[in-house]
């Protein structure tokens, strides 16, 4: 889809508007979510010795930021909604950074993996390339990235009040590859069921040496 300027930073600051406007009733819907078997798989291919340093990409209220520092690790957290990041500090008791995911500005090479949980699907597809590379540049070398992302045939546009993008896994993983990852594994959520009942695509990729 081409898109312009505008059309993405209006996209993202109406889905940001959002979310800082229902901050307490998205963390009480989801603050109980066990997303364990998405942490383990990032932490599972990563090369480096613990502790790991990890960006939680788009950490919400902050209940994944908290897992990983709980494990021990230097998390960080970066989250485009204002109200989301202060409750992700509080949280955590971790760093963490508000930014616009279009406009990200990320130290180069800090981390040995980036947790994106349902967070990229909200990126405006013309926008989604510099957003992966952005990523890729803030991983040091053989580090990770887990993706997920509810998936769909390619389409995007508003649900109600927020942005989204539903990318099958070919398109999915072409975006990636474009970026300069390369694939360890992907696998679809929630476990267990049958494929028509699994509404997210995750997916583990990694930053060659």
């Amino acid at each position: 889809m081409t898109q312009t300027p505008e059309e993405i930073a209006r996209a993202t600051r109406l889905t940001l508007d959002y979310y800082d406007r229902h901050a307490q009733q998205f963390f009480e819907g989801t603050h109980d979510h066990d997303v364990g078997q998405n942490i383990a798989a990032l932490l599972a291919a990563i090369e480096a010795s613990a502790p790991y340093a990890i960006l939680d990409l788009g950490c919400g209220p902050g209940r994944d930021l908290a897992v990983f520092a709980g494990l021990g690790h230097q998390a960080i957290g970066v989250d485009g909604s204002a109200r989301f990041a202060e409750m992700a500090r509080a949280a955590s008791g971790c760093e963490v950074w508000q930014q616009d995911f279009t406009r990200l500005d990320l130290p180069l090479a800090r981390f040995d993996g980036v947790f994106a949980n349902a967070a990229l699907f909200h990126v405006p597809s013309a926008a989604l390339p510099q957003v992966l590379l952005a990523l890729h540049a803030t991983l040091k070398p053989g580090a990770a990235l887990f993706s997920s992302n509810p998936r769909g045939q390619n389409q995007e546009g508003w649900n109600g009040e927020r942005y989204g993008s539903y990318y099958d896994y070919p398109t999915w993983s072409q975006f990636m590859a474009d970026a300069g990852f390369r694939e360890v594994l992907h696998y679809y959520r929630p476990p267990g069921l049958a494929r028509e009942h699994q509404p997210w695509l995750a997916g583990v990729w990694r930053k060659p040496r």
